[in-house]
């Protein structure tokens, strides 16, 4: 029995293929990786990019601002090293003083 897939499963496969094709370093057998990853066979996806190519639809553009991302990712990575710290000094701290409740 065939499967149905929704049609944001598919334009997300497409869009994942095509920009793992658009990198020399990942092009080498987008495809199979991806399908594999998405559970799906590697012949119905290969279907799915060769039409949405021959449709001269727009190749899907970076949706995410990277600056705007890299800031974000920044700000994160700062609020975990100082929870981080806090969490060590509580830790010995505590380790300091056996016999406290």
């Amino acid at each position: 029995m065939p499967v149905k897939y929704t049609s944001e499963l598919k334009a997300r496969a497409v869009e994942l293929v095509l920009h793992a094709q658009a990198d020399p370093d990942t092009a080498t057998g987008a495809i199979t990786r991806v399908a594999r990853e998405l559970g799906m066979s590697k012949e119905t996806l290969r279907v799915w990019v060769r039409k949405h190519k021959e449709s001269g639809k727009a190749m899907p553009v970076e949706s995410v601002d990277l600056e705007v991302e890299n800031r974000r990712l920044r700000a994160e990575l700062a609020e975990a090293r100082r929870v981080n710290e806090i969490l060590k000094r509580a830790s010995a701290f505590f380790a300091a003083e056996p016999g406290r409740p």
